[in-house]
């Protein structure tokens, strides 16, 4: 998968007339490298071992870039800081802790199967969905 995210940016920026640097081939690697939702100060921090030259506009930009590439998704759960998740995981939803902000990665084909038998319900075209459940995790009740 990683080779093919690798091949599906570098022929992004091609397409739409962006160099491929060796700043945007390391913060790709290293996007894909972590797991979770990630922020870009998370991102930036990473990075900083390996490659402290890089700077966060730099970082914030490569954001941007991958998200047009379909490789990140954006997400914001509470308003506060943009995260960023791996697109090629695939559908799923969301569990968040209003306390400790911790996130859990849910998938029910039950739900999706609900949703898919609404919107034809409605006569609906849907493009894109997502369903959050804000509450506290088990540590936080």
């Amino acid at each position: 998968m990683i080779m093919n995210e690798k091949n599906k940016f570098m022929a992004y920026l091609k397409e739409k007339g962006y160099k491929k640097t060796p700043q945007r081939r390391a913060i790709l690697d290293k996007f894909l490298e972590l797991k979770g939702h990630i922020c870009a100060e998370e991102l930036h921090r990473a990075l900083q071992k390996s490659h402290p030259n890089i700077g966060f506009a730099t970082v914030y930009r490569a954001l941007k870039l991958l998200q047009g590439a379909k490789i990140a998704g954006e997400v914001n759960f509470t308003g506060k800081r943009r995260r960023f998740e791996k697109e090629a995981r695939g559908h799923h939803d969301h569990l968040i802790c209003l306390d400790c902000g911790k996130t859990i990665e849910v998938y029910d084909s039950r739900i999706e199967k609900l949703q898919d038998e609404l919107v034809k319900k409605h006569s609906f075209v849907p493009v894109h969905h997502r369903m959050e459940i804000f509450g506290k995790c088990k540590s936080c009740q």
